[in-house]
């Protein structure tokens, strides 16, 4: 048997991070067992389908380097073939056309309540003649469940689960409008779909009960199922945006690294000894779904941004520039030179041990890509009065005549020039630093003459001392 997964998401919104870690863990299952990894988009309500959130779920499955193997399919196209197997139904018996009035629907819910019973349908219509049916009511098509017994479902997760039948009613296969209702389409696409294995929230346990009933009444093999656990906040409490429940989207724009991302759902209820950081290819090796806790996992933001760092400092430093050039290109308004983007990357090494983010790392590495004449902040300002300016002249006197620019000949020089001046290295250091960075904080300050380049720290450097490079 050859393994198949899927990814069902409804278009109403953004690809949520519960969404993400659900269609991982399904891609991950098919490649372990070298299966297929499929996509389906579950887009037959009009009303709250967009094509926006279509496009959305499909950008953040591709971030996040979730590709699913062939086309997605899209429900909405197959509405006939989902009404073709009522129809099947019906002429076979397992299903019948229900009648009831919306007020009639109402009282039997209501007296189901008072009774404590499952079953809010009392199946008026289950064994009535159809020729009784009233005029000008368009009819509903229901499933003829079992009355008694239990359905059972193995789950690869929660374990055996069942539920007696009296709680299960004749649910509704066809609206009145000819329109299939979500449990049928989702049988007769997975089934279509050859899905051997649905890996998906535990929300949607009670749904497997109903859902093995159609399969049964057409007489198809049933999927296994695997229903892991929701996402839950810090404090326990079912995930929200207050937690830190955004879309996909909304990690990429702050700036964490896919590969940082994925590391981290993969964590999240699924364990591998006491491995934390790992690849994915390394995750497809190992993922197994007996490895899956029942537990709710608990989303925490700080390990997030741990794993981001690290991530961060262990990228090579061409495809790290490459990530974040247009971020920098973003907050400097413009889009790079040639000159910029080299000393970017010569630049990276030496901001990567500090960073947490992408976002961060772009905006420290801003100074690298900044147009003359540079503004200081306010605290790199103070270090630039007139004691600060004849410190500066003297740091830069010391190393216009460098044969080899360099970060040790540089250091060298300006320690010469301390020494004999009878001033502290960081007096001549930190001058320096307020004129090349325009800022008190960056890295070690003869890094960033040699990524700054001889022309470029001297044109600096005079700019903060108002006068013309020479």
């Amino acid at each position: 048997m050859t393994v198949v997964t899927r990814f069902a998401p409804s278009p109403t919104g953004f690809l949520h991070i519960g969404g993400a870690r659900t269609a991982l863990f399904n891609q991950l299952y098919a490649q372990r067992y070298g299966g297929q990894f499929l996509l389906r988009i579950e887009d037959t309500d009009p009303a709250r389908s967009t094509d926006a959130a279509k496009r959305a779920i499909l950008d953040g499955l591709r971030w996040l380097g979730l590709e699913w193997d062939g086309a997605p399919v899209y429900q909405s196209d197959r509405l006939e073939r989902h009404a073709a197997v009522a129809q099947e139904l019906l002429d076979a018996g397992g299903a019948y056309r229900c009648y009831c009035s919306p007020d009639e629907l109402a009282a039997m819910r209501e007296a189901a309540r008072r009774r404590g019973s499952g079953r809010l349908y009392d199946g008026t219509w289950r064994d009535r003649n159809p020729a009784e049916a009233p005029e000008g009511v368009a009819p509903v098509v229901r499933l003829r469940a079992p009355l008694d017994g239990e359905t059972v479902v193995d789950d690869a997760v929660q374990g055996r689960v069942t539920v007696r039948n009296d709680q299960l009613d004749d649910m509704v296969l066809l609206r009145a409008d000819g329109t299939p209702t979500y449990m049928l389409s989702v049988v007769v696409d997975d089934h279509d779909m050859d899905i051997t294995h649905i890996v998906r929230g535990d929300d949607h346990l009670t749904n497997a009960f109903r859902q093995t009933l159609i399969y049964r009444a057409m007489g198809w093999d049933i999927p296994a199922f695997a229903h892991i656990p929701l996402i839950h906040g810090p404090d326990g409490a079912k995930l929200s945006k207050r937690h830190g429940a955004l879309g996909v989207e909304a990690y990429r724009d702050m700036g964490f690294p896919p590969e940082a991302v994925c590391n981290y759902l993969a964590r999240l209820g699924w364990s591998h000894g006491d491995d934390e950081i790992f690849s994915m290819a390394q995750a497809a090796d190992w993922f197994d779904l007996k490895d899956v806790g029942r537990s709710p996992a608990r989303f925490d933001p700080a390990k997030l941004t741990s794993l981001s760092a690290h991530y961060i400092r262990e990228m090579a430093d061409g495809p790290l520039a490459d990530m974040i050039e247009p971020l920098v290109a973003g907050l400097l308004g413009a889009p790079l030179s040639q000159t910029q983007r080299t000393r970017l990357r010569a630049g990276l090494s030496g901001l990567k041990p500090r960073a947490k983010t992408l976002a961060d790392l772009a905006e420290s590495a801003l100074f690298y890509c900044r147009p003359r004449p540079l503004a200081p902040d306010a605290k790199a300002a103070k270090l630039l009065d007139d004691a600060g300016k004849a410190r500066l002249a003297l740091g830069r006197a010391a190393i216009a005549g460098l044969d080899d620019w360099s970060a040790g000949h540089a250091e060298a020089a300006i320690r010469a020039a301390a020494e004999s001046s009878g001033e502290k290295l960081g007096s001549l250091a930190q001058p320096l630093r307020a004129a090349l960075t325009g800022s008190t904080v960056s890295p070690g300050i003869f890094e960033v003459l040699e990524v700054l380049g001889r022309a470029e720290s001297l044109g600096r450097i005079d700019d903060s001392l108002g006068r013309t490079a020479g």
